[in-house]
């Protein structure tokens, strides 16, 4: 399933050149997949309520057009891949007229008292239901 998250570009996001800045688009990914994991029923807050936190293993972004101050942006996330200790993002930010403006795979690890964790077989199961196939 892919999840949509739209958003504009401010100010204050942008660097000199008047286009959004490379080290806020991690920024912005991560509100795109908090956002899809509130619509899945795991918001962030739930998963912390029960120990389990979810750290960032790599982030690999392509930068394929600037995305200028004011654009409206259409950020489109899904679960690639997903197991008891890890989950893999495929995350796209297209313009408000379908450009595609910057893509990344995000992969992130299951913690839990600051060591890596298996989640729940339960819990994988309802998150695996959201596998984008």
């Amino acid at each position: 399933m892919i999840f949509e998250y739209r958003r504009k570009i401010f100010g204050y996001e942008c660097d000199i050149y008047g286009h959004l800045n490379n080290a806020v688009y991690q920024h912005i990914y991560e509100e795109a997949r908090s956002d899809a994991l509130d619509k899945m029923g795991f918001p962030l807050h739930v998963l912390n309520n029960e120990g389990i936190q979810i750290f960032l293993k790599r982030i690999e972004i392509d930068f394929i057009k600037g995305i200028p101050l004011g654009t409206e942006i259409v950020l489109k996330s899904k679960i690639a891949e997903l197991s008891r200790v890890k989950s893999v993002w495929m995350q796209e930010i297209y313009s408000h007229n379908g450009i595609l403006m910057s893509k990344a795979i995000v992969t992130g690890v299951f913690v839990k008292g600051g060591k890596p964790y298996r989640i729940a077989s339960s819990i994988e199961n309802q998150l695996k239901r959201y596998i984008d196939k």
